[in-house]
């Protein structure tokens, strides 16, 4: 339930990022708030979600 979740972010739209779950590249793409998302992220960010929390990776 806590386990850490790899992202790719596809595209920002406005005020929502399109993020894609690395593990399962063949589910459709997750729409996010981008108020939810660290400030700096941009198109092919790569994020890791864990604690109910995105963070940007290194």
């Amino acid at each position: 339930m806590f386990d850490k979740i790899y992202y790719t972010v596809l595209r920002i739209d406005g005020d929502y990022a399109y993020l894609l779950q690395d593990a399962h590249p063949e589910q459709e793409s997750k729409c996010v708030a981008r108020a939810l998302l660290p400030e700096n992220i941009s198109e092919n960010s790569k994020l890791v979600y864990e604690m109910m929390e995105y963070n940007l990776l290194g």
